[in-house]
């Protein structure tokens, strides 16, 4: 059997490793428990959580044992890691909410059962510390003139950072003492912003344990020209498909751009690397299958098979005049409120496409609003029954985004 090992370097993910031989060597010899920490700062993950979902998945399928670490203690002090200023405080209660949010989608991708994988919290160890002993048994052992000299805090010092900030290393730290004190985790994993940190954890279980512990980064995704994948106008690309419904979770990756559907196809599903190689390979309109293939593959791993295809269906009646509409995202609207007729500037904030009549008439101005591949010019333009067609009439944002507006 293939290490586990060689399978992530060859398709990408791996950035930076403390022992890359010892790493290599463990993983090939025994099933090795790891650790990835995630932060619920936000109610859903996104795609940029969705690297370390698919190496969990690649490592629990090689027979290694997945801990996915929901960060309810260290959401209460907040990474400064990648930002230029402090992050907005969040309550116990929003985090607890945002934690319940994340075990939900885990249970997707990751196989619990019978202790092929634990979903721990955080908070259950960290947030009955006693602070003093902390100091005394945990602290003693960081240098603070070498912590200043980490990446994720030397970012922050022209700006401040604060001394809440500050603990964050120790926390993080701290987990992986207690995991590996419970359940003998060897190591830690995370996306290539967090190697101070991980850095700073087997420091401190080799100090304090005596312990061979390890550390793997994996590359953040990100587009050819260095910046983060995942983001859109209207923000994140999220995994839950009530803030990023799958047909435009589906056409995101249908749009990527050619030079990094090869790398998507390698990072975000399991298709063999041969078909990858040759997936990226295309040139020209011929890229636009690799593409659709990316999109396809992606949204049925998150999404599911079913609505991965119907996110195709309605891909392919927008852009090849086939295939089923009834999938696009839709907006409901009652006749009697288009009866005497409503402005267009409306009827894009209707259909969440513009969040303010001025963003609408700049658009229009601009050129970017189409009814039925038709570009509006006036942003007076009154829509009324004679526009629909069987009740519907499909508008278009720019190039890509598409909306059908249905009477009822």
């Amino acid at each position: 059997m293939t290490n586990v090992y060689d399978i992530l370097k060859e398709r990408g993910f791996i950035e930076q490793a403390t022992h890359e031989d010892e790493i290599r060597q463990l993983l090939g010899k025994e099933s090795v428990t790891f650790y990835i920490g995630f932060d619920p700062t936000a109610d859903s993950l996104h795609v940029g959580h969705f690297i370390q979902v698919m190496v969990m998945m690649h490592m629990q399928r090689a027979g290694h044992r997945p801990i996915a670490v929901i960060g309810g203690g260290t959401a209460l002090v907040g990474d400064p890691t990648g930002k230029t200023e402090m992050r907005k405080m969040l309550t116990r209660e929003q985090i607890d909410k945002n934690a319940e949010s994340f075990k939900k989608q885990f249970s997707k991708f990751i196989d619990f059962s019978e202790g092929k994988a634990l979903l721990l919290n955080n908070a259950d160890w960290l947030t009955n510390l006693n602070y003093i002993n902390f100091l005394r048994e945990i602290g003693r052992h960081f240098s603070v003139n070498r912590m200043l000299t980490a990446e994720c805090f030397k970012t922050r010092l022209e700006r401040g950072l604060s001394f809440l900030e500050f603990n964050y290393m120790l926390m993080q730290s701290y987990d992986f003492l207690e995991l590996y004190r419970k359940y003998n985790c060897k190591l830690e994993l995370g996306g290539s912003d967090q190697w101070s940190n991980i850095l700073g954890g087997i420091d401190l279980v080799r100090r304090v344990e005596g312990a061979s512990v390890y550390g793997l980064t994996f590359k953040l995704l990100t587009t050819s020209e260095g910046k983060k994948m995942g983001k859109t106008e209207s923000g994140a690309v999220w995994l839950d498909p009530n803030k990023t419904s799958p047909y435009d979770f589906y056409q995101y990756w249908r749009n990527v751009d050619d030079r990094d559907v090869e790398k998507c196809l390698a990072l975000l599903t399991f298709l063999p690397m041969d078909e990858v190689r040759r997936l990226g390979s295309l040139e020209g309109a011929e890229i636009n299958k690799a593409k659709e293939v990316l999109a396809y593959e992606v949204t049925k791993l998150v999404h599911g098979e079913e609505e991965a295809k119907k996110a195709e269906k309605a891909a392919k009646a927008l852009f090849g005049g086939k295939g089923d509409l009834e999938n696009m995202p839709t907006t409901e609207i009652s006749k009697d409120k288009i009866t005497e007729g409503m402005d267009i500037l409306n009827l894009l904030i209707e259909t969440g496409l513009t969040s303010s009549r001025g963003e609408g008439r700049r658009l229009i101005k601009q050129g970017g609003i189409y009814i039925e591949n038709e570009r509006v010019t006036d942003s007076n333009l009154i829509i009324n029954e004679s526009n629909f067609k069987d009740n519907k009439l499909i508008i278009r944002k720019g190039k890509k985004v598409y909306h059908m507006v249905k009477l009822v």
